[in-house]
């Protein structure tokens, strides 16, 4: 029963490194990626939809962003949408596309956005944590019903412990990448 829990738990990891990593790819970089906009939500047709469920997302050169709506009645909500986002771009609406310049980042911003990827970075080694306690909850809860030895139960822990250790250093190089990335100029 333990391993299931262990494997259970690994699971939700992983996951949990993989959010990081698609949360990650939003944060701009001063090169035009579609990333950076996928996770806007737009209030259209009554209820909040994603982008690009409304509009073909294209990166015509290396610091452009091209939003194509489907239906030019959007364009204005899409607009809106960028404009409250936490992205700090301005749109330009030219007659039915939507154009967002990436300007280079300054030194000032590139600090500025190492410090969130390290917020993010943080967050998401409190959840592995998190994670890592309940795994060992639902462990100490198997030996008290019986079903785990405590010779079991203890090579679980330090299993559990070597999951939680690989996957906090996958967060780690996760962010290490994606901070060079920003800092390179």
């Amino acid at each position: 029963m333990g391993s299931e829990t262990l494997s259970a738990t690994e699971h939700k990891m992983v996951r949990a490194v993989e959010v990081l990593g698609r949360d990650l790819q939003g944060i701009r970089t001063g090169r035009a990626s579609t990333a950076i906009v996928d996770h806007i939500m737009v209030d259209a047709y009554g209820s909040p939809m994603a982008i690009n469920q409304l509009a073909g997302i294209s990166v015509p050169e290396a610091h452009q962003i091209v939003i194509q709506p489907w239906d030019r009645g959007v364009l204005a909500a899409i607009e809106k949408a960028i404009t409250k986002s936490d992205i700090g771009l301005v749109p330009n609406v030219d007659g039915s596309v939507i154009r967002l310049n990436i300007p280079p980042l300054t030194e000032e911003r590139r600090k500025d956005l190492v410090k969130q990827i390290h917020k993010r970075m943080e967050d998401c080694r409190v959840e592995i944590r998190n994670l890592r306690r309940e795994g060992a909850d639902q462990l100490k809860k198997e030996e008290h019903d019986g079903t785990l030895g405590a010779d079991e139960i203890r090579r679980e822990m330090e299993q559990l412990q070597r999951i939680t250790d690989t996957h906090v250093a996958d967060v780690d190089h996760v962010g290490a990448v994606k901070e060079q990335e920003i800092m390179e100029v």
